[in-house]
């Protein structure tokens, strides 16, 4: 079967980054993964994607910053920012900086797919 998009998942635990290719590649997608926001854009200087779900709070470089250079290098990119710290405050600096998504983790299968979803058939 023919992968539906090219998803790249940034987060730092790398438990998250499991589960997420799981459900994601279940459902179909290519999916490569990055550690945080440095090793994010490495990958994207020599791989396309369609779209990047990242964790906000991140060593190396964060999320907020890496959304901040994908909106300004790859801007026809959807982005999902995910986060499960300071209560869920950091989405709405996301949204504000590009992500066109926000999601409060832990993120359920069917939360993340129709998200998934809905961004890459807009």
């Amino acid at each position: 079967m023919e992968s539906k998009g090219r998803i790249l998942i940034v987060d730092d635990e790398p438990q998250v980054r499991t589960y997420l290719n799981s459900v994601l590649t279940e459902a179909d997608y290519d999916v490569l993964e990055a550690r945080d926001g440095r090793s994010a854009l490495d990958l994207l200087a020599v791989n396309s994607v369609d779209l990047v779900i990242t964790d906000l709070v991140m060593p190396e470089q964060e999320g907020i910053e890496t959304i901040r250079i994908l909106r300004r290098d790859y801007p026809d990119v959807k982005i999902i920012a995910m986060s499960g710290a300071f209560e869920g405050r950091m989405l709405h600096a996301a949204r504000l900086l590009g992500a066109s998504t926000a999601l409060q983790k832990p993120v359920a299968p069917d939360t993340i797919i129709n998200a998934v979803r809905k961004l890459l058939e807009s």
